[in-house]
């Protein structure tokens, strides 16, 4: 049943206390149980900007260049219906000053017809595609995935027929408890297959990369250098937002976009 208005303000109340939860999952018991309501079947990707990706070579068939954006396209292309959020329940929750609290997440598929239509509306193709590059603009990251928290907070079932794609920053989204979860529910966030970031020689020790940049404090400053650990998840902000041009992200795998598009696939039904 779609959630009322009411238990939307109250969780925007509770938000603030999210890293408290997260360090909750790692109680044998209570992890298990908050695992099972919240995060069953969860699988969710980080996508790293087109614009941060270092090409050596084009990836693909027919030398064609292939993107992160284009996984969104593909399930936009594919599914039938389209939900745009008024707000960002994340940023809203923390009265974020630094990105638009506007710009929420999109939600594809059968399931986003039972959401409060009080918070959000449905949308073309065109507008859904309109809205994720508007997010892009404003420096937002974008995961996809299927998030059993968004089917259980806005109320609507099957979980299996909403797709969530999120429009995140590093000061106020939900997922900067990631590396803090236990590591069974942390994993489920993660990096996009074939996607490999690294500090090259060119690193001078600004720190730049470590001031807030992280959506999970994966990069640290060790004896004058940048250290990227194995929390990263591949958004790639560090990348676009290094002074010096020393850190690099590529693309492994040539058979990445299709990885991506089929593990979603398994587990949502879009269409």
């Amino acid at each position: 049943m779609a959630r009322p208005l009411w238990f939307v303000k109250l969780l925007k109340k509770t938000f603030p206390n999210v890293k408290l939860i997260a360090k909750l999952t790692n109680l044998p018991i209570l992890g298990k149980f908050i695992d099972h309501l919240l995060f069953k079947g969860d699988n969710i990707i980080y996508l790293p900007q087109d614009k941060v990706i270092t090409v050596e070579k084009p990836l693909g068939e027919y030398d064609e260049v292939v993107f992160p954006s284009q996984v969104l396209e593909y399930f936009i292309n594919k599914a039938k219906n389209h939900w745009i959020m008024n707000f960002c329940i994340c940023r809203s929750s923390m009265d974020c000053k630094d990105y638009p609290i506007e710009l929420g997440c999109l939600f594809l598929g059968e399931a986003v017809l039972d959401i409060n239509p009080q918070l959000g509306r449905l949308v073309s193709k065109k507008e859904a595609l309109e809205h994720l590059n508007k997010c892009r603009d404003a420096g937002l990251v974008q995961m996809i995935g299927r998030n059993r928290l968004d089917a259980q907070w806005l109320g609507v079932s099957p979980g299996e027929k909403l797709l969530s794609i999120c429009n995140c920053d590093p000061c106020c989204c939900l997922w900067r408890v990631s590396s803090i979860l236990a590591p069974k529910i942390g994993s489920k966030i993660k990096k996009m297959s074939g996607v490999k970031v690294q500090v090259t020689d060119k690193c001078t020790g600004c720190g730049t990369c470590t001031n807030g940049i992280c959506f999970v404090n994966a990069i640290k400053l060790t004896n004058k250098k940048s250290i990227i650990n194995e929390e990263c998840r591949g958004c790639g902000r560090c990348v676009e937002i290094c002074p010096q041009k020393a850190i690099e992200l590529t693309i492994e795998d040539k058979n990445y976009l299709e990885a991506s598009i089929k593990e979603l696939d398994k587990i949502i039904d879009v269409s």
